[in-house]
């Protein structure tokens, strides 16, 4: 028999940070807590890829939260479309049992174009004078009317750069709540992704990180005391568990000065020239896909990044098959950081030259993950006036641009994507369900254990 679930993804949760969250601790004494291994790498886009299909990177494709697309000869970081995830969804599967299952999804990634009934996944107004204004999508179209009739629209700008914080997460859970109360689904899947915000800014030891547990903690509880009053059966998970981070590390910077990364110039600026380089990285985290032109060249970059201080490890074809990363997305090598460092994307060696967009939140036009993009420039006394100045121009309707983000890295001071070193500081599953409970659970599994759990697999 079919029970309605609530998949609720706590990004950053550990058991760390669990001691402070008094009300998903409650969750977890009436149900039960266990271990949860991730995947390399531990991001977002690679490790909910993992939970819904049941099949590591090497197979669904998702080999980080974007990648070297050969065929188009461009860095993509954030995609949406869900036909790039490879492998049986989570929901197909369940309609193999019951055709009539229907899902929910608010706010995982790769939402677009997925068979899922209810879609709600951020998405802004690209306005065609270069305008760019908070939004969401949502599947029926009605749903976006209700919602933000209901919560005002999708707080973007909350959502990531330099003022993300809770308000992102309060607007998800309000809009979860609305659609297991009026919408009633099988299985639904909410993210909140507060914890991402204050841990790598501050690091995840510190007052910020136990204030940013507590504010999540009052957002998730406040959902899923909701969701029980419905009789609804709750599933906490994480992706990664964020750790201190000291030593930024300028891989594409390394390759440049070795020769083997080349940029072309417009406008005083330089961009990266995925074309012409031997060698350039993407970077993501604490890893960095690094893609190599010519076979003969591997082993030379193999031995030029193993001397890169902050590197510690360099995967290739055999390694990267261990790790389940051999799939053809992945770069030739993948790079890892040692447990305190963090690789930047940065390839120019004058800031002169930085492109306009290094100094903007720009998720989509950087060759590489900016945990920069979470901070006002310090070095910038104006920035804050500026910003504001931008946000009025934007009322008014004109053009804006919010060039605030420092070009030095130094201010971020936590960081993922390596595999935990201490299980206090990976993933966490917690379970409202104690008849289901066990120890500890592969990422792999994570998609059984819904169909099971939600009584259309497994032994359900």
């Amino acid at each position: 028999m079919t029970r309605p679930l609530l998949v609720l993804d706590v990004v950053g949760l550990t058991p760390r940070l669990l001691s402070h969250m008094p009300r998903l601790s409650a969750l977890a004494a009436d149900g039960f807590k266990a271990g949860l291994s991730t995947v390399l790498p531990a991001v977002t886009c690679s490790a909910q890829a993992t939970f819904l299909t049941g099949i590591p990177p090497s197979d669904h494709g998702i080999v980080g939260n974007g990648w070297y697309f050969r065929d188009l000869g461009e860095v993509l970081l954030w995609r949406q479309h869900n036909a790039l995830v490879g492998g049986e969804k989570v929901w197909d599967a369940a309609r193999a049992r019951d055709p009539s299952y229907r899902v929910a999804n608010v706010c995982w990634w790769y939402a677009m174009g997925a068979r899922t009934e209810l879609t709600v996944t951020p998405r802004p107004v690209y306005h065609a004078d270069g305008r760019k204004s908070p939004d969401c999508y949502t599947v029926p179209a009605s749903l976006h009317d209700r919602l933000t009739e209901r919560f005002g629209p999708f707080p973007l700008f909350r959502y990531w750069g330099p003022n993300a914080g809770i308000a992102s997460s309060q607007w998800i859970a309000a809009a979860t709540e609305d659609i297991l109360r009026r919408d009633r689904p099988d299985l639904t899947l909410a993210y909140l992704p507060h914890l991402d915000y204050d841990l790598q800014r501050y690091g995840p030891g510190g007052p910020e990180a136990r204030a940013a547990a507590e504010a999540i903690d009052e957002v998730a509880g406040g959902l899923v005391d909701a969701a029980r009053e419905q009789d609804v059966t709750v599933m906490v998970v994480s992706e990664y568990g964020i750790t201190p981070a000291s030593q930024p590390v300028d891989i594409n910077r390394h390759l440049r000065r070795a020769g083997l990364l080349e940029v072309y110039r417009q406008a005083g600026m330089e961009y990266l020239d995925p074309w012409t380089s031997s060698a350039f990285a993407v970077a993501d985290h604490q890893i960095a896909h690094v893609y190599v032109r010519e076979a003969s060249l591997v082993g030379k970059v193999r031995d030029l990044l193993a001397e890169l201080a902050g590197v510690a490890e360099v995967l290739d074809g055999d390694t990267k098959a261990i790790h389940a990363l051999d799939h053809p997305r992945a770069g030739e090598l993948v790079a890892v950081a040692e447990p305190h460092a963090w690789f930047t994307y940065y390839y120019w060696l004058d800031d002169d030259r930085a492109p306009d967009f290094a100094r903007t939140v720009e998720i989509h036009r950087k060759p590489g993950y900016d945990p920069a993009e979470l901070f006002m420039d310090p070095a910038d006394r104006y920035a804050k006036a500026r910003a504001a100045l931008a946000l009025a121009r934007k009322t008014l309707g004109f053009r804006y641009t919010i060039n605030v983000v420092p070009l030095d890295p130094s201010p971020v001071r936590g960081s993922h994507g390596r595999l935990p070193a201490d299980p206090a500081d990976g993933p966490v599953l917690l379970c409202s369900d104690r008849a289901f409970a066990f120890d500890r659970l592969a990422a792999t599994d994570v998609k059984g254990f819904i169909l099971e759990i939600g009584g259309v697999g497994g032994t359900g």
